[in-house]
């Protein structure tokens, strides 16, 4: 396959892209001369043998209801077995329009109004999200931070526990932290929700992006199989290929029992998959797509390294050490400034839109969540930016 062109900048604005088009709107920051780096999709072209697909099915012309679904649910399987060193039965494989989608799924089917569902914040916010508009409660259960990374602190959240909670999920690997649990804490995840009778919904949507010399990533399906019972794991090449606007991803679950739980309520919702995202996966998971997701990784690994460099020369800035996603996650709290203030100079001085610390929960306030997966000269644009807009604390 010819080298991936991760250096070209492509124009996104006025395509009806969120992260180019609505940033002024949410943050005021003009796409004219503003940088992106908050919605968490790339500004790069996904695998020549994705668009190749596309193209095929465009140039067919007709667009009905897709059938048989078998090279969608075998390209799942091989990308599992030979990424991951998971075997996985083609009937446990559940298709929702991606993974948020999934997660609200999971809520629905297991929890009932007024039950609690426990987060590790901060953490994605859409867990958040679509918990609460289900009329559940979010517990948010706060990662320590120790030696400056995310750890999980068990004898604290014991005492948070009510005996309401029905649910806990979590992110693995970590967003906004980009830490990659190890096995010994995954199966305290699964021994905890044992011992607690909680479901358990794992999100590894971004396993594949894991930076050279991290910690593998390990499905929790593996690493502690005995939680089968009550495990639902979601994955989809969404992220890993850029295709998010094919809002597709998927349920995995060995459980009959859970499966069947799951398949009623999308039964009852109407939920199917698009033909588009089908014949993407298809595609994108395969020997070519998995060339690409290796240099891919190389990238965001030179754009880290460039990013971090530059943010933790500034006083008061810390950018946590990205083990995986393409999300670094800045604490701004050695500045001692308010958070109004060190966001303004961000948005209004750098001209920079990134996420806001408290929309991941309890253990953002001081922290911006910066997407690097963008051309490597618009990185340095933005270190630039940054230090300049912190340079009277040079």
């Amino acid at each position: 396959m010819a080298r991936p062109d991760f250096d070209e900048i492509i124009d996104r604005t006025g395509t009806a892209c969120n992260k180019w088009d609505d940033m002024q709107a949410v943050y005021g920051v003009p796409p004219g001369d503003g940088i992106a780096m908050w919605v968490a999709d790339m500004d790069f072209r996904p695998p020549a043998s994705v668009q190749r697909a596309v193209e095929g099915m465009a140039a067919h012309g007709i667009y009905g209801y897709p059938g048989t679904n078998t090279a969608y649910i075998e390209a799942i399987r091989w990308w599992m077995a030979t990424r991951h060193g998971w075997q996985v039965a083609p009937e446990w494989i559940l298709t929702a329009h991606g993974l948020v989608n999934g997660t609200a799924l999971c809520v629905d089917a297991f929890t009932r109004p007024g039950d609690a569902v426990i987060l590790m914040t901060p953490v994605y916010h859409a867990f958040a999200r679509v918990t609460r508009a289900a009329g559940r409660e979010v517990r948010e259960f706060p990662l320590a931070l120790r030696d400056g990374e995310y750890r999980m602190n068990w004898p604290e959240w014991e005492k948070l526990l009510t005996g309401n909670e029905k649910m806990l999920i979590l992110c693995s690997p970590h967003n906004p932290g980009g830490r990659v649990w190890s096995v010994e804490e995954l199966r305290e995840v699964a021994d905890f929700c044992a011992a607690h009778d909680l479901i358990l919904v794992s999100d590894e949507i971004h396993h594949d992006l894991v930076m050279p010399g991290a910690r593998r990533h390990t499905v929790l399906a593996k690493a502690a199989p005995e939680a089968t019972p009550r495990l639902v794991t979601l994955t989809a090449a969404t992220k890993t290929f850029n295709i998010a606007g094919a809002h597709i991803g998927n349920l995995i679950v060995a459980d009959e029992g859970l499966r069947k739980a799951l398949q009623g309520r999308m039964m009852a919702l109407g939920i199917s998959p698009g033909l588009f995202g089908l014949g993407m996966i298809a595609a994108a998971y395969s020997p070519e797509g998995a060339e690409w997701v290796d240099q891919l990784v190389a990238y965001l690994d030179g754009n880290r390294r460039l990013f971090d460099q530059g943010v933790n020369a500034i006083p008061g800035l810390r950018s946590m050490p990205l083990e995986s996603t393409y999300l670094a996650w800045v604490d701004f709290s050695g500045t001692g400034m308010a958070r109004a203030e060190f966001t303004a100079r961000v948005e209004k001085s750098a001209r920079i839109a990134a996420n806001h610390g408290t929309s991941f929960g309890l253990g953002g306030e001081s922290f911006l969540r910066f997407n690097i997966a963008t051309p490597r000269a618009r990185v340095a644009e933005a270190v630039a930016r940054l230090q300049g807009a912190f340079g009277d604390l040079q």
